[in-house]
Order: structure tokens, then sequence, then C-alpha cells
């Protein structure tokens, strides 16, 4: 198949999904064809079967704000034309799926039979897409899309609740895990040299984001820290970076907790930790908590949205209400002194992240989903997925 994926470029979860599903896909045979703004921060210089078409926002007088999402068409449109694509997958409902839809109404009197797949990826849902000045778009944008996915049982909910978009149906395809690079076998501490072999290792890795609520995990690691010999490595940028640092200053810890900004390859790191922290307000899905769970690390995190569905509770990490920092800090110290516990909860938390979330088995669902789609079988005749089906408990 030829596939145009549309993504944001930027850090964050569903564009380090959308990158990995198309180089995936290119290893399996495919054309892939990555739409955007901007190269994917995920995306090497070249790999075979592996395009991008940069979408130029023209810049003129008239446009206050350029108009994004008509290039984005055009671009779309051209990308089809010019190299018979056969479907093109937007992560991100808008404006990704609103482009499609354009595109696709500019194809229809030449390439009628282009379809159109959306994966949900979170706030497009729960946050952009409830806003009032996005909500019919998003909703008309949804509903337009010839396929749909999201990435767990909770946003599938979510959505249809949301919306109320009765005649959709949408699959659940997870997140998906590289267990050939996210390994802790695979590699030797980068934080070695910088931290003392008896000093334990909380890491955080996000966009910094105000749902991410990094000055709890700033708060989270002051308590652990009084307590336990450690240190806490903060991977990642965004808004709420400046607030995280300075919690850290008032909290007196600042010589103790390292800002590494932006980094693509996160493995060598997730490899040296011991505790993963993920006090989020809200998680669709948790893509972070998975990469870390692969590499062998318990994950504390909130019970809420569909981490559950990622983080088995009392196994592989512990689960505590939003913004309860004391139980956060609580359980973090008593994994952190009960090594035998420990290495129990970081075998089990390898061994399930490959079981349920491997790249092949969830990569080998995209591929029936989008031959279902551009065959056109009928809801009622298209199998469930295997992995998580809408069904499941």
């Amino acid at each position: 198949m030829k596939i145009g994926i549309t993504c944001y470029p930027t850090y964050g979860g569903s564009g380090a999904l959308a990158t990995e599903l198309g180089i995936a896909l290119a290893r399996r045979g495919h054309e892939i064809h990555f739409i955007t703004y901007a190269q994917p921060f995920r995306l090497p210089a070249f790999l075979p079967g592996v395009y991008f078409h940069e979408v130029d926002v023209g810049r003129y007088p008239l446009f206050e704000y350029p108009p994004y999402d008509l290039a984005l068409a055009v671009r779309m449109h051209e990308v089809v034309l010019s190299h018979g694509l056969d479907l093109l997958h937007c992560h991100y409902a808008i404006p990704h799926a609103t482009s499609a839809w354009i595109a696709k109404e500019m194809l229809a009197p030449t390439r009628p039979d282009i379809r159109v797949v959306t994966t949900l990826h979170g706030t497009d849902i729960t946050i952009v897409g409830q806003d009032p000045s996005f909500r019919p778009i998003t909703k008309f944008s949804i509903e337009k899309s010839d396929g749909l996915t999201a990435v767990s049982r909770y946003l599938q909910q979510e959505t249809l609740t949301t919306f109320g978009c009765t005649a959709c149906r949408i699959e659940v395809i997870p997140n998906f895990v590289d267990q050939n690079i996210y390994d802790r076998s695979l590699y030797t501490s980068v934080l070695t040299q910088q931290i003392d072999s008896g000093t334990r290792v909380l890491m955080h890795v996000s966009n910094f984001r105000a749902v991410k609520r990094v000055q709890d995990v700033v708060r989270i690691f002051a308590r652990v820290h009084k307590q336990v010999p450690s240190v806490l490595v903060m991977v990642g940028d965004g808004p709420d970076r400046g607030m995280a640092e300075a919690e850290a200053r008032d909290l007196g810890i600042q010589d103790k907790v390292f800002f590494l900004g932006k980094i693509d390859a996160v493995a060598p790191l997730l490899a040296g930790a011991d505790l993963f922290l993920l006090p989020s307000s809200n998680e669709s899905f948790g893509l972070s908590a998975l990469e870390a769970l692969a590499c062998g690390v318990p994950v504390i995190g909130t019970r809420t949205g569909g981490i559950p569905e990622v983080v088995r509770d009392g196994e592989t990490g512990v689960l505590c209400d939003v913004g309860d920092v004391d139980a956060m800090s609580d359980a973090a110290v008593k994994i952190l002194l009960d090594r035998n516990r420990w290495h129990a909860m970081s075998t089990l938390a390898a061994a399930d992240a490959r079981e349920r979330f491997s790249l092949d088995a969830i990569v080998a669902e995209y591929e029936a989903f989008y031959e279902y789609t551009l065959a056109r079988i009928p809801d009622s005749d298209r199998p469930q997925s295997s992995t998580l089906s809408p069904t499941a408990p």
C-alpha cells in the first residue's frame, strides 16, 4: 500500500506513534509519505520507502494567521495525485482529518477511491475538540472519516459520549512499543557518569504541558528524596518547564533535578531509571509510561483516562488519585526500599509491555484495518481488534 501519514511533528505521543508506525510499515514493504509542516522528530534523515513532504504555508499580509489547514489539504491533494496514494492516515482529528476531507473532496473527480483513516489520540477529543470554537468541526471531521481508531477504550467511549457519533464505529488499536529498542538489557546506563551507583533515578518524559502536572513530579520527588538517596531526570520541554524549575528551587532540590530538554532517543535514559513518574490529570493512553514499562521501569501514575489500561496497578506500578502527591511519593518510597519488590515489578513490567503492546502485533492490526477500509467492508462484517476490542471488559 501507499500511505500518506499526517501528524504533529513536534515532541509528543501522537507524533511519536505516527512516525514509528510509518517506519514499521515501510519495513513491511509499504510506501510511506509523511505530509506535515516539519520533519517528524523521530524520523531519521533517510529510510528506504519513507518520504517527507513539507507543507509550505504562504505568508501574506492579508493573513494574520496563515491557514495551515488549507495549505495541508492542498499538499495532501498533490501527494495523492503525484504518488498514487491509497489512503491518508491522519493522527489527531483537527486540523488533519478536516484537511484530509477537503483533499478528498478535491480528489473526487479523479480519485474517488481515496480513503481517510483518522486515529484519535487524546487532547484532540478531551480538550481541543470540546472547545466551543472547535466542537462542531471536530464532530464533522470524525464522522466524515472512512475509518476511525482510538488508542484506548477510554478514548473510544469518551469520543462516543462527547460527540454523540452514534453511527461511528471506532476500532481500538493501542499504541505499541518496539521491543528491539525499549529493552533494558541493551544499554549501559548513560547516567552513571553523573550519578553514584547507590542513588536511585526517578524519571519523567513529556511535553511539559499543564495536563502533565510537572510541578507534582517535582513535589513527589522532593518527598522521596528525603527518605531515599535519589535524583530526578526530567526529559522534554514545554510551557510548564519554567514552573517545574522554580518548584525545584523553592524546595531546595535544584541540584538533584536534571532538566535535559528534548531528547529523541529516550530508551538509553529509561534503561537507567528506577521509577517513572506520570501524575497527569488525564492521559488517553500514556505512551511514555509504556516505553518505561518496556524498559523494566515501574510506573507511579494516576488512576485516570487510559493509564489503567497500560499500567497494572500493584503489579507493574502503582496508580493513585490525581493530585495525591503524598500517596504517590509513599508508593515510590516503598518500591525503592524493597529491592525484591522492585525486581519483581521490573521483570513483570517488561514482559507485560512486550506481550500486550508489541510492535509487530499492533502494526499488523493497522494493516488489516487499512485493508478493510479500502475494501469498504461493512461495519457489521468487520472483525474486532484482537488486542483491545471495543467490547473488552
